[in-house]
């Protein structure tokens, strides 16, 4: 085989790759098999005039699909399930001598064999599983069709062309924007991958487009509503335009496995120019910071339009933003919190925390490290390349933490294989089980070179798994859907088949001796004196303990070190030690370290406490009514003793009112500001307005309201 040309390929046939569901080559109109005689007009044969798509919110085709709630006068359906078309023709039609068939076409390169060509034959009856139309109505020049779509088509935008066979071609309908077909997931469907049988949760998962995202501490739960925003203008060509952007062939798009794959990659930029930058070090320069935001619309469509990352993000925001991928495009998903979150930076499924012999945390050694939260999302779908019984709830993660495959993303990985401690399954199992179910290992780092474990704590990692409840805003408990409870024969069964995976793979894994460890458990909110180290009753008193306090990122303010003959010791932390240095989360993490001066025992724990923080206020006047006028008011009070400077308040309601922000120069101390939109809101039922406050000196400032719109009166 020579090779003739200088143009190279990405393999033997010189196909360029099909990855842009936006690019787009039209068929020809006419495709002659031959010269066409003297005196014959191709007019003359049956010919197409219109074609009606039945495409209103309020046609069938949109009631039955569960799509009506998309801002779009496009025609949206779910794959597996028919649905009705109209075509009228230039005579009546007969079935005994005219032949046509209706053409999907997505890309520029299609192909029937890769499902991006689909030719849609007209059938006596429908098949179910397979393509097919269905002649139901014929009334003088007009024929209505019953189209079936197959469970395992590719999911975006089609092209829709319809194809008459005559003696001596095929004419087609030329290209018309307004018969482009968008086909999604179809959790309705049995035969989809990602169908769920259950009515609510198919409610709360897929067409629920407000949530709740829960945050920070095990101790402290706070919560914050964020809008999804999947069904307003824009949003699913946005979430479209991610998957071309990741350059993912159209082929592979009707495989969820590889959809929410390539979603978790690209929703962070970290190595892809993604949808979202992150951001863990306070400084937001040119952007929005993390906390600022109240939903994913402003992003998703700001990265559609700039097609440029949005700065910034972090955990639940990412999160947020990925919850709308999924759902928009037809996915069942949901945002999920870990309480103590484990990042093993080695996959040795173990946090390893290295102390000098001091007590003090040695920061060079130490790359595991532990958020007080962290928030990802599950996704709802079969696994067929994974044995019977672990598909169903998938972790998929978009927070940039470790490298996978080559990209930073993480999942789907599958809970019920997680549980059992399956970790040798695709995808990222084993970073995934770390993060609920790692032991913390405190190991002292001796000058001359040795490593001494000093204790282990098997029960800090993964206390408390949540989400949002199915049909209101309360909290979920999900934890033992990850693990089994400490000291279970079934959780012991767990450890061992991950400590065997991690043999396999010749990593290095020891069982440890516990030590009895304690923290006091007083919640904490203002400043104050903060109770800092109980020690174990079983250890004789009195003793001398030497214990050092520090925050765990050494930023916030020095270390204390202190000896106690007793059981309980406080320490003073001043406002003024910690508000230059509060992050996004107004909290603050502590890390105790103490060592018994007669045994040399050490004892390591940890632990984080979230302040309180003012709210925003929002009040709403006038009838709540769809198409009718009424005022929102958004309220703040600067409770500080000092001026907050460049404060931006944002605002947005889906279905009430679009996303809007307003700033403000400068609020002196006790000073309120009013900021007043109006607002014609066009989604009836329970909705929510959510407003957030940032600044240079105070974040994380939120307020939500929630409504009833009601239906426009019948004229």
């Amino acid at each position: 085989m020579s090779e003739t040309s200088g143009t190279t390929f990405g393999g033997r046939r010189a196909i360029p790759p099909n990855n842009s569901n936006a690019a787009e080559n039209d068929p020809p109109t006419v495709e002659l098999q031959g010269p066409v005689p003297r005196g014959v007009n191709l007019q003359d044969y049956l010919n197409v005039t219109n074609v009606h798509l039945f495409k209103e919110k309020w046609d069938t085709n949109k009631l039955d699909h569960h799509t009506d709630k998309y801002d779009s006068n496009k025609l949206i359906v779910r794959r597996g399930q028919s649905f009705y078309i109209q075509i009228d023709f230039n005579r009546p039609y007969d079935p005994r001598r005219d032949i046509f068939r209706v053409e999907y076409v997505i890309g520029r390169y299609p192909q029937e064999n890769k499902g991006t060509y689909i030719p849609v034959p007209v059938v006596s009856e429908l098949q179910s599983g397979k393509w097919g139309a269905k002649v139901v109505m014929r009334e003088r020049t007009s024929v209505r069709l019953s189209i079936q779509s197959s469970p395992e088509c590719i999911v975006g935008k089609f092209r829709m062309y319809v194809a008459v066979w005559t003696p001596y071609g095929v004419i087609r309908t030329s290209r018309n924007p307004e018969t482009d077909t968008y086909i999604l997931f179809n959790p309705w469907c049995e035969e989809d991958a990602v169908y769920l049988d259950d009515a609510k949760e198919r409610e709360e998962y897929v067409l629920n487009d407000i949530g709740v995202i829960f945050y920070g501490d095990i101790s402290d739960i706070k919560s914050r509503s964020w809008s999804y925003g999947q069904f307003e203008d824009g949003i699913l060509d946005a979430c479209l335009y991610v998957m071309d952007r990741a350059k993912m062939d159209l082929s592979g798009r009707g495989n969820p496995i590889k959809v929410s794959r390539v979603g978790s990659a690209m929703v962070n930029a970290r190595d892809d120019e993604g949808v979202l930058v992150g951001s863990w070090d306070n400084v937001y320069a040119y952007g929005v910071p993390p906390s600022a935001w109240t939903g994913s619309v402003d992003i998703l469509l700001e990265y559609h339009s700039s097609e440029n990352p949005v700065r910034y993000g972090q955990c639940w925001v990412f999160a947020g933003v990925f919850n709308t991928f999924l759902r928009c495009l037809g996915i069942p998903a949901r945002v999920v919190t870990n309480y103590f979150s484990a990042h093993d930076n080695n996959a040795n499924l173990q946090t390893d925390i290295f102390l000098e012999e001091d007590g003090n945390v040695n920061s060079k050694l130490t790359k595991d490290s532990i958020w007080n939260y962290h928030c990802w999302n599950e996704a709802w779908m079969t696994r067929p390349d994974l044995p019977v019984g672990f598909g169903g709830w998938q972790v998929v993660d978009s927070t940039p933490q470790e490298n996978s495959d080559g990209m930073y993303r993480c999942g789907p990985a599958s809970i019920q294989a997680l549980k059992h401690g399956h970790i040798c399954f695709q995808f990222d199992a084993p970073f995934v089980f770390a993060e609920v179910n790692s032991d913390v290992v405190y190991i002292t780092a001796k000058k001359d070179g040795t490593h001494v474990v000093e204790t282990v704590d098997a029960t800090h990692i993964g206390q408390l798994i949540v989400t949002k409840q199915v049909g209101g805003d309360g909290i979920k408990d999900i934890t033992d859907t990850y693990k089994f409870q400490e000291g279970n024969l079934l959780q012991s069964n767990e450890d061992f088949f991950a400590q065997v995976h991690l043999a396999l793979t010749h990593c290095h894994y020891e069982m440890y001796s516990r030590e009895c460890i304690g923290i006091c458990k007083g919640k904490r909110r203002k400043p104050g004196p903060l109770p800092i180290l109980q020690t174990s009753s079983s250890l004789a008193c009195p003793q001398h303990l030497k214990a050092n306090i520090s925050d765990l990122r050494k930023q916030a303010f020095g270390t204390e070190i202190f000896e106690v003959t007793i059981k309980k010791e406080e320490v003073l932390i001043r406002a003024g030690e910690y508000m230059g240095q509060l992050l996004e989360q107004a909290s603050l993490h502590f890390f105790v370290t103490a060592r018994v001066n007669e045994t040399k025992v050490v004892l390591a724990k940890q632990k984080s406490t979230v302040l309180t923080i003012p709210k925003v206020i929002i009040k709403v006047r006038g009838a709540k009514v769809v198409g009718s006028d009424m005022v929102v008011t958004v309220e703040f009070t600067n409770p500080l003793k000092q001026t907050l400077r460049n404060v931006w308040i944002y605002l947005e309601g889906p279905g009430v009112i679009k996303p809007k922000r307003k700033l403000f120069r400068e609020i002196p101390p006790n000073s309120t500001v009013q900021w007043e939109e109006v607002s014609r809101p066009w989604v009836s039922g329970r909705r929510k307005l959510i407003a957030s406050m940032t600044s240079d000196s105070l974040r994380h400032v939120y307020g939500e309201l929630d409504l009833q719109i009601q239906r426009r009166p019948a004229e």
